[in-house]
């Protein structure tokens, strides 16, 4: 099924905002019915969450949504994020226990039901990184452990926040780079079932180390855009390299949040979204961000201050989880998202800190180009830049200058238009590609008519590559009015 630009327009599909709503779909958006109306209510991208649900679910829920395509003639990204290694503590007898602040606390390899003086950490390969003074944290970080002892197969700690310990919790150690890959058996097998799928973004969980995308992209090759999950401190440690080598990054703060203190996750949030903008790699940021929708129609005043807060640090995407896949009121979270971003992006401090942040374009002519482009769009008050593209990376460089205006990406590839519509500020359009300048011209000005983006006599900024067709070669720019 091919995307193809037409007469027709559903006006309730138009966006009036840049930055774009990931919403996760569940057992309470599973139908046809429930996926249309969050995708009417304003998500762009959704993400099947592989850490739950069969394959047969998420066959059927992609199925949907390419039925949505075909029905408002406009591409959806979908997103599948893989579970990654989970580290779990065993089981307890009675299936819970109390365990008291300042007594002793072991972790070993006995798979005997634990109680208050020990459990079970099936994990044995952790046991040679850790050192006496590390942290580990059980069920999020509510039961805090300080290790003052590690032999063969035990872990000796003292309890420093004690709490009620149930059954297969998980367990987070901050201060150590695990020996242990991003990718599971299971993720193997779930990334070749979505790559067959034809999903567009896969999102790597448990990302420590460069060669933790380079493993995946091995399998991935092309046929999908790879994401990588910030949810480890010691990926912070390599994030410029972690950034270079994916084609996206998520900001996954729910589990930062764990590992590292309160009040750095805000921090790191700016730096890495500051961080991708240079780079010009999207950045979502996920989890929690309206969290009290899980089961309350409104979300808190704090909540929709983080999401506006998201919105001027530059965030390609802002991320719904349990909100639209388990909560009460799915769509009403995704049309209050969407309202707070439109609301946040016509402040005038928006454009102000945008401007601030402004990346210096590389020294190449593409960047060149895509950076004139933005400024021509100022000065002559164009309604669009239009960009051509075969690869996407035309698009990338004018939605990392963060234009006044909507950035038209016309492409005829139907997996270039899919991704990008992650990106901030970009309308895709999958179209045949140009055959001259003559037609390059005509096919922008009647798509951004299509489209209601240009006017009778209103200007676009048109930029593309010669020769048409060539990746990465954006050395065009024209002005053109419709």
């Amino acid at each position: 099924m091919v995307i193809r630009a037409r007469l027709f327009y559903n006006p309730t599909m138009k966006r009036n905002r840049r930055a774009k709503i990931v919403a996760t779909l569940g057992p309470s958006a599973n139908d046809n019915g429930s996926i249309s109306k969050l995708f009417e209510a304003g998500a762009d991208v959704f993400r099947l969450n592989f850490s739950h649900g069969t394959h047969a679910e998420h066959k059927s829920r992609l199925a949907i949504i390419r039925g949505l395509e075909s029905k408002f003639n406009r591409p959806i990204a979908v997103l599948v994020d893989l579970q990654g290694p989970k580290l779990r503590i065993g089981v307890m007898e009675n299936g819970r226990t109390n365990i008291i602040s300042g007594q002793a606390f072991r972790l070993d390899l006995d798979e005997e039901p634990g109680d208050a003086s020990r459990v079970a950490l099936p994990h044995p390969e952790i046991f040679d990184v850790l050192k006496s003074g590390n942290e580990i944290l059980l069920d999020d970080g509510k039961i805090r452990l300080l290790v003052t002892d590690i032999g063969e197969n035990y872990i000796d700690t003292r309890v420093t926040t004690g709490g009620i310990l149930t059954d297969r919790k998980g367990v987070n150690i901050p201060e150590a780079l695990l020996p242990l890959k991003s990718m599971t058996e299971k993720d193997q097998a779930d990334l070749r079932f979505a790559l067959d799928m034809g999903v567009d973004w896969v999102a790597l969980s448990f990302v420590q180390r460069p060669d933790d995308i380079a493993e995946a992209r091995q399998i991935v090759e092309d046929r999908a855009a790879i994401m990588s999950k910030l949810e480890k401190p010691s990926a912070i440690d390599q994030l410029d390299d972690i950034i270079h080598l994916s084609d996206a990054i998520m900001v996954a703060r729910g589990d930062l949040g764990v590992e590292l203190p309160p009040e750095d996750v805000p921090v790191l949030q700016k730096r890495i979204i500051r961080k991708c903008r240079e780079a010009g790699k999207p950045v979502v940021v996920a989890t929690q961000m309206l969290e009290s929708m899980i089961s309350a129609p409104a979300p808190t005043r704090a909540e929709a201050s983080d999401v506006a807060t998201a919105v001027f640090d530059g965030a390609d995407a802002v991320m719904l989880s349990g909100e639209t896949a388990a909560g009460e009121y799915p769509a009403e979270a995704v049309d209050i998202m969407d309202r707070i971003i439109a609301r946040t992006e016509r402040d005038p401090a928006y454009r102000a800190i945008l401007e601030t942040a402004h990346p210096d374009p590389e020294h190449t002519s593409p960047d060149a180009i895509t950076a004139a482009a933005r400024q021509v769009a100022e000065t002559i008050d164009a309604v669009a830049i239009v960009t051509y593209t075969t690869s996407g990376s035309t698009t990338l460089r004018a939605s990392r200058e963060r234009p006044l205006v909507p950035i038209l990406c016309l492409t005829e590839r139907e997996k270039t238009a899919r991704r990008l519509v992650l990106a901030w500020g970009v309308h895709s359009v999958i179209t045949q590609d140009v055959r001259n300048f003559a037609d390059m011209i005509e096919k922008a000005c009647r798509i951004a008519q299509q489209e209601e983006l240009a006017q009778l006599d209103e200007r676009l900024v048109v930029t593309a590559g010669v020769p048409f067709g060539t990746p990465g070669a954006t050395n065009i720019l024209r002005i053109t009015r419709v």
